[in-house]
């Protein structure tokens, strides 16, 4: 199988606008991605999916590669596929802008997954869960089934349910296919009231594979968040 990752990259974030290029150690966030996800053992490509000319302008000063994409996309994953179009892969792997510390072993467990030929999506979660991250609004809680299928995600913790959560990783693989029949799918009513297109999948009977790890990195959704990685 040929996989290549794709790190979706909106330059006008809401939260924390032009975040992808916030620079960490002297070096663009979205390059730390691209760095780390190259390191992976499995992936065969890296692209950076734009939506700007002044990304590509500087993404060009680190040797990114690039594909110039949409603005008006309702969601990343929507980015990912019109990438995906101009690219000749069997998997194609998710990986957030906003994730500077990803562990590119993590990257690689996720694709392995595919092995098993049934496996339609496959993401990541930590068993690290601390008192904070479960009543922040921010860091995703997922539950999962004895075979590790993911069976509902929160952001907001439901009190019965806290024993059973995980901290979810914005990291998501795709069979090709599967990302084509997502994406013409329309928003979901879960989707829509928690604000998680994770939900899409699952309102529609598409199973998704959580590889489980001790811990996985925090994504930068403020600038507070770069103050520490819990």
């Amino acid at each position: 199988m040929k996989t290549v990752a794709i790190i979706p990259a909106r330059l006008h974030s809401t939260r924390f606008p032009k975040k992808i290029l916030y620079l960490i150690d002297e070096k663009p966030m979205v390059v730390h991605v691209y760095e780390n996800a190259k390191k992976s053992e499995i992936i065969d490509d890296v692209f950076v999916a734009v939506d700007d000319d002044e990304t590509i302008k500087e993404l060009k000063k680190w040797k990114v590669k690039t594909i110039m994409t949409g603005v008006d996309h309702v969601s990343g994953t929507d980015r990912i596929y019109e990438a995906s179009k101009t690219i000749n892969a069997d998997i194609i792997v998710n990986v957030q802008a906003d994730e500077p510390f990803i562990d590119h072993n993590l990257i690689d467990l996720i694709v392995k997954e595919f092995d098993d030929e049934s496996i339609e999506i496959v993401t990541a979660a930590g068993k690290s869960l601390n008192a904070k991250q479960l009543n922040d609004y921010n860091t995703v809680k997922v539950m999962l089934d004895s075979d590790r299928f993911a069976t509902t995600f929160r952001r907001d913790p439901i009190e019965i349910e806290a024993g059973g959560y995980y901290h979810h990783s914005g990291i998501y693989a795709y069979r090709k296919d599967i990302l084509e029949k997502f994406t013409s799918l329309g928003q979901s009513i879960n989707e829509k009231e928690f604000k998680l297109e994770q939900f899409r999948a699952l309102d529609n009977g598409i199973s998704i594979k959580v590889v489980l790890v001790d811990r996985v990195a925090k994504g930068i959704d403020t600038l507070e968040d770069l103050k520490s990685k819990d």
